[in-house]
């Protein structure tokens, strides 16, 4: 094994090979010297072992306890010494109480707590450290934008409680205020409804420098609208034979145009309904929309393989995100945005590939739901 085929990670020991391989993606290796030794250890390759950075640096540190320990002496201690025998043992009891306290300090009185809402909160403290490296690179991309002064759109669709504006809050939390935007319009009033359809969109273009984040889109008139009623076949049929040239117009005069669609299965659109319903905390995101969404699945997976069969583009293409898993979600949106332009100072030593298990190509998911409706 070459080592000059590998570059070293932020991670001391862990490495990840300069060249992908066309199927099986980039290779880590662990390599370290213990005890006078060096240990090298193939950990895996990031497409075909789903490894990510994360995970590649568990199993680094995984794999040198295993070598640590394997390699401790093993003490023999005579019988007659009970006070040597002592020691230890209550070292270690020392060492656990000293654990304990440190944890009972940290979450305080626990045993009040729902041991599922204490496990929830417990993993989203990691699933928010996690998130961080990629929120520091959005501060980049947005600087990138305002000196170079170009203009970026970021299109959230999906059906009700996909999960696109816990996305939005994530991919914004640490952005400069005066430099974003979002938009999430209700309904068209009386003169907005006499003009022409994107009128009202465009008013809230951005600037040069400038992100608008829609929390929903004109895409309503491909999905929404047609459901309950709000526009006619012809509407309906004249935005989806225009809208392509439209996005085309906007990419060809240097908009950064991203589409993501935030894909949720009927189960778990259900679960966070009922959620909805039953936490007073949550009550408010219930509508009357809600309540009809499950009813009118198959008619919404109906507009939705239209929608996304004739309005994706190689200029303006559609990212599907699986969002069963919110955070995974979230993730795979940040790696799609920072992915679109080629900013200043870019941490290599992120993993920017897609996980091909949340982030889903068009093509993919039509075949998905040419099979079933699920999504």
């Amino acid at each position: 094994m070459n080592l000059n085929e590998f570059e070293l990670t932020v991670h001391n020991g862990l490495y990840i090979s300069k060249d992908e391989h066309p199927t099986f993606g980039k290779k880590f290796i662990a390599r370290f010297q213990y005890d006078k030794k060096r240990y090298v250890k193939v950990l895996g390759y990031s497409k075909r072992d789903n490894l990510t950075l994360n995970k590649a640096i568990d199993l680094i540190e995984n794999f040198k306890a295993s070598v640590m320990k394997s390699k401790e002496p093993i003490k023999v201690v005579p019988k007659t010494q009970k006070e040597t025998t002592k020691k230890p043992v209550n070292d270690k009891l020392k060492e656990i109480q000293e654990e304990n306290k440190y944890l009972k300090s940290l979450l305080g009185d626990y045993k009040k707590l729902d041991s599922q809402v204490l496990n929830e909160g417990v993993q989203k403290i990691y699933d928010l450290q996690s998130l961080k490296p990629y929120q520091i690179e959005l501060i980049k991309l947005q600087d990138w934008l305002e000196k170079e002064n170009k203009r970026m759109i970021i299109i959230f669709e999906g059906r009700d409680a996909s999960g696109k504006g816990g996305a939005i809050r994530r991919i914004t939390r640490y952005m400069n205020n005066k430099h974003y935007r979002v938009v999430a319009l209700g309904k068209p009033t009386e003169t907005q409804r006499n003009q022409w359809f994107l009128q009202r969109y465009i008013e809230h273009f951005p600037t040069g420098g400038e992100i608008v984040l829609f929390d929903r889109s004109w895409y309503n008139r491909a999905m929404v609208e047609p459901i309950f009623g709000f526009c006619t076949q012809e509407e309906h049929e004249i935005f989806m034979e225009d809208i392509v040239n439209f996005e085309q117009d906007l990419v060809r005069q240097g908009m950064i145009l991203i589409k993501l669609y935030f894909s949720v299965s009927k189960e778990e659109q259900k679960r966070r309904f009922d959620r909805r319903i039953n936490d007073p905390l949550r009550h408010w995101k219930f509508s009357e929309v809600d309540m009809q969404a499950q009813d009118l699945w198959d008619e919404f997976s109906e507009k939705k393989y239209e929608m996304l069969r004739r309005t994706t583009s190689r200029s303006a293409p559609w990212h599907i995100i699986r969002s069963d898993d919110k955070h995974l979600a979230r993730l795979e949106a940040m790696k799609i945005i920072l992915n679109s332009v080629d900013y200043d100072g870019r941490n290599y030593s992120l993993n920017f590939e897609a996980n091909e298990n949340i982030n889903i190509s068009v093509q993919k998911e039509l075949l998905q739901m040419r099979k079933t409706k699920d999504y």
